[in-house]
């Protein structure tokens, strides 16, 4: 159980050790897979299911020796600080097939996977001694080293009475023609890590370099730039999550400096200043997980909001919200992107600390929903708690939250907690600080969710429970019971007193105490 829980973890860390060394978040996913398979190939029985399920249909992303070495840039470039696209030029040698022009197109459909493929590089060029043929450049790794092509390639030939003769063509090479990882390789210092993997958020690329990039971190971003359509500034974060507000400190690497953002999820439109609130594109799914719990009519609170991509879902599913946020800037776009995907009118906003919002509208509009729900009526009630740092620390705000008697197990909220963990169980540590917060066991009334790696050995989870009724309602006294504490009350002021008498009347017989004591408070003198 621990190994398959923590398999997705693992299997990220390998590919950042053992494969590219990057930080990929938009490409990680077939890379992972592939190491699963070389791994799980050594396990009995499980080669033929991961070929029954496809996982092999997956494109190659890794590249061998030889194309490292035919498509690095200029070896001039190593070092360099500040981005020379035209240090970049290289000229190679590639096979080339001369085709008469009309039949071009048919051949390229049947040749796709034999033609050169390289960004930016057309697959057809001019013939410089012939007007009515074309060059049709071809991949050197798919031709022999004897510039011949394979049986299956040479009867396409044949069929469209093309010569199958290959030459030889110096192709110039040019900056644009690299991809991303090949040019950051060229540039930084042999063996050291390369990062061409990023979170976009809109028009925004943002990094999080490591200590040995950091000379070359203009270069990077706008490397980013160049290579990805559409982003127009590269970001370093350049501290950890550590205020209260939940944002952090960034840099510009190159590009423009407008942190202003527009970026969509799950179908959602969202726009806020990147560099005032929090948000995590990696997210995506946990919040459409999330969703999908949720039926129309539901209520939500949203404890820590951000600028909405719990709360504006929700409300996107008729449920009845209530979203709050401490940071000022996080309730501000959180109105914005309210109004902007039209469910102002459906979400009630707060801008309060957690502990507070709780205490105060969680807590008053929880006391009018239970005093309304009945079996009949099934609607649930949801929390969640999207602070991982401290949000399980804010959970004994629900010992002993509500009036009232006990309602059905069935109409409890349930609350939806998310926590870091560094534990080698990361399930049982999360479940063991939930229970130390409520005071109570949830062995077999909660439920642990990974949601993502977050780092080597750190894992951000949800647990996500029923709130106990012995946890979340006030114990009731019975009048006997209210009697008996009353009079044991009484007895212990009847102690209390006759003990400050003892202070000041040390030198009095211990008769003459009794006697006293007995006139004046009407008490037993026995407990003298």
């Amino acid at each position: 159980m621990r190994i398959l829980w923590r398999l997705y973890g693992y299997s990220s860390r390998l590919l950042k050790t053992k494969l590219f060394r990057t930080a990929a978040s938009n490409t990680s996913f077939p890379e992972v897979w592939l190491l699963l398979v070389q791994y799980f190939e050594r396990v009995p029985g499980f080669f033929w299911v991961v070929q029954r399920n496809s996982f092999f249909t997956m494109p190659e992303i890794l590249e061998n020796k030889a194309d490292i070495e035919l498509y690095s840039p200029h070896p001039e470039v190593r070092g360099m600080t500040t981005l020379d696209r035209a240090a970049f030029k290289r000229t190679i040698v590639v096979p080339v097939l001369k085709v008469k022009k009309e039949v071009i197109n048919k051949l390229l459909k049947s040749f796709k996977h034999t033609t050169l493929q390289r960004p930016g590089l057309k697959r057809v060029i001019d013939d410089p001694k012939d007007e009515d043929s074309r060059l049709v450049l071809l991949d050197p790794h798919k031709i022999s080293a004897e510039y011949s092509l394979g049986e299956s390639e040479q009867e396409i030939l044949k069929q469209f009475s093309i010569d199958p003769q290959v030459s030889k063509y110096n192709l110039e090479l040019t900056y644009d023609n690299f991809k991303t990882e090949e040019i950051l390789r060229a540039v930084l210092p042999e063996g050291q890590d390369v990062t061409s993997g990023f979170t976009r958020i809109g028009h925004i690329a943002h990094l999080n370099l490591r200590d040995h990039q950091i000379p070359y971190k203009h270069l990077i971003g706008q490397v980013i730039i160049d290579k990805n359509p559409g982003v127009t500034c590269s970001v370093n974060k350049i501290n950890i999550i550590d205020n209260t507000y939940r944002n952090f400190q960034m840099e510009v690497l190159a590009g423009e400096a407008n942190m202003i953002t527009k970026t969509r999820e799950n179908y959602i439109t969202y726009e806020f200043d990147f560099s005032k609130v929090y948000w995590n594109s990696r997210l995506s799914t946990e919040h459409g997980r999330i969703i999908e719990l949720l039926k129309p009519g539901d209520v939500l609170f949203d404890v820590f909001a951000g600028v909405g991509p719990f709360a504006i879902p929700a409300a996107k599913k008729k449920c009845s919200v209530f979203a709050n946020d401490l940071n000022p800037e996080s309730y501000k776009w959180l109105l914005h992107n309210c109004k902007l995907n039209k469910v102002d009118k459906k979400i009630k906003n707060f801008n309060m600390d957690g502990r507070d919002f709780l205490l105060g509208p969680v807590k008053e509009e929880l006391t009018k929903e239970l005093s309304l729900l009945t079996k009949e009526r099934k609607n649930t009630l949801h929390i969640v708690m999207n602070l991982p740092a401290l949000a399980i620390e804010f959970l004994d705000v629900f010992k002993h939250f509500l009036d009232g008697k006990p309602c059905s197990t069935d109409l409890l909220p349930t609350v939806h907690c998310y926590s870091f963990s560094k534990h080698d169980n990361p399930a049982k540590d999360v479940q063991e600080r939930a229970e130390a917060f409520l005071g109570t066991s949830l062995e077999g009334r909660c439920s642990t969710h990974l949601v993502r790696n977050v780092a080597p050995n750190k894992e951000m989870m949800c647990i996500s429970f029923q709130i106990p009724a012995e946890v979340l309602f006030k114990k009731q006294c019975t009048q006997e019971g209210k009697l008996k504490s009353n009079a044991g009350n009484f007895r212990v002021f009847q102690l209390y007193t006759l003990s400050q008498i003892i202070l000041e009347k040390k030198r009095l017989h211990l008769t003459d105490l009794k006697l006293e004591f007995s006139l004046s408070y009407g008490a037993d003198s026995s407990l003298i």
